[in-house]
């Protein structure tokens, strides 16, 4: 009986253990790719407001965005004044790179 009962225990234990462990945050890494803005290219373009999913999609990309201020061929969208509309509209405060 003793025995059950440390076995039942132990059990016990480690399902607690594994729940505390997967409910632990761990931050994602964030894949950059600038089609992932494609939802925002109407706002990019012109001065039509951002959709939620353009703002959703801005702020995932957030850690890219330097990284694409150093691709020439990006940098010219990024820095736009409209790209900086949609991202005040969006409250993404961009950061000096």
């Amino acid at each position: 009986m003793v025995k059950v009962m440390r076995g039942s225990i132990l059990a016990l234990a480690a399902v607690l253990l594994l729940v505390t462990v997967a409910n632990i945050p761990v931050a994602e890494g964030v894949t950059c790719s600038p089609t992932e803005l494609t939802s925002c290219s109407s706002a990019f373009m012109s001065a039509s407001p951002p959709s939620a999913t353009c703002c959703a999609k801005l702020r995932e990309q957030k850690p890219c965005l330097c990284g694409y201020l150093r691709n020439p061929t990006l940098r010219q969208y990024v820095n736009s004044p409209n790209a900086k509309k949609v991202a005040s509209s969006c409250n993404v405060v961009t950061t000096n790179c």
